[in-house]
C-alpha cells in the first residue's frame, strides 16, 4: 500500500483518466477527494469508488472556488498530501481558424487551473514539510500537436511551471513532476472532432506498441510520482506514449 493513510486531491476525477487516477490512488491506500466539475459525476465517481472518498464540485478556472473546496478538504483532513491536476479540455482546431474565446476556456482550464490549485494545496503541504504534485500535462506540450496549438501552449506552460515550482518547493520537501499522455483513449479524445476513427488508425500506426494508451496507463505513472518511492524525484516530466514520443 504505497499511499496508506494519504489524503490526494485528484481534479477532472469524475471520468476518464482522472476518474482512473482516484481509483488507483485508493487502491494503494490514499483517500481520495475527487473533484470535477460535474458534481454529479464526482459524487458517483466517490460513491463507486468508497474508502473513504469524497466528492466536490469546482471548477478548477474559479480561483475562489479552488481556494474554498481546498480549505474545506483541510478542514476535515487535516493535510494534503497529494495534488492531482488532471482536469483538462481541448477542442482541435487549426490556430488560424481559432478565437479568442477557444483559447482562453483552453488556456483557462489547462494552465490556470493548475496554478488556482497549486497557489492554494502548497501553502498547506508547506507548512507540513511535505507533500507530492502531479501535474498533467501532454506530450502535445513537448513536441507540438497539429490543431491543437493553443493546447501545445498550455501544457507547455504547465511544464515549465512544474520545473519552476519544484526548484522552489524542494526546501520544503515537496516534489512537483509532469506524467505527459500520449493519445488516450477516452471520451474526450473522442469528442475533439474530425475524423477520430481515421486519427485513431494513424495514431495506432505510429505507436510503437501498436495502440492507444488507456487511462490506466496514465494512472500507474501518477501513482508512482504520488507515493514515496519519488521522494528524490522533482521536477521531471515522463511521457506515457507507448514510445510515439522519445526523449
Amino acid at each position: 500500500m504505497r499511499l496508506e493513510n494519504k489524503i490526494a486531491l485528484v481534479t477532472g476525477a469524475g471520468a476518464g483518466i482522472g476518474r482512473a487516477i482516484a481509483e488507483k490512488l485508493a487502491s494503494e491506500g490514499a483517500t481520495v477527494v475527487v473533484t470535477d466539475v460535474n458534481g454529479d459525476a464526482a459524487a458517483a465517481a466517490a460513491d463507486e469508488i468508497g474508502k473513504g472518498a469524497v466528492s466536490y464540485q469546482v471548477d478548477v478556472t474559479d480561483k475562489a472556488g479552488v481556494a474554498a473546496v481546498v480549505a474545506d478538504v483541510q478542514s476535515r483532513f487535516g493535510r494534503i498530501d497529494v495534488l492531482v491536476n488532471n482536469a483538462g479540455w481541448d477542442k482541435s482546431v487549426p490556430f488560424v481558424d481559432s478565437e479568442p474565446d477557444l483559447w482562453d476556456r483552453v488556456i483557462g482550464i489547462n494552465y490556470v487551473g493548475v496554478l488556482n490549485t497549486c497557489k492554494a494545496v502548497l501553502p498547506i503541504m508547506s507548512v507540513q514539510g511535505s507533500g507530492s504534485v502531479v501535474n498533467l500535462g501532454s506530450d502535445a506540450g513537448r513536441v507540438g500537436s497539429s490543431g491543437e496549438a493553443v493546447y501545445s501552449g498550455a501544457k507547455g506552460a504547465v511544464i515549465a511551471f512544474s520545473k519552476a515550482a519544484a526548484r522552489e518547493m524542494a526546501r520544503h520537501q515537496i516534489n512537483i513532476n509532469v506524467i505527459c499522455p500520449g493519445p488516450t483513449d477516452t471520451a474526450l479524445f473522442a469528442s475533439m472532432g474530425g475524423d477520430s476513427d481515421k486519427l485513431r488508425e494513424g495514431l495506432t500506426r505510429a505507436i510503437p506498441f501498436r495502440r492507444l494508451g488507456t487511462p490506466a496507463d496514465v494512472a500507474n505513472a501518477v501513482c508512482f510520482f504520488a507515493s514515496d518511492e519519488a521522494n528524490f524525484i522533482t521536477g521531471q516530466t515522463v511521457s506515457v506514449s507507448g514510445g510515439l514520443t522519445m526523449s
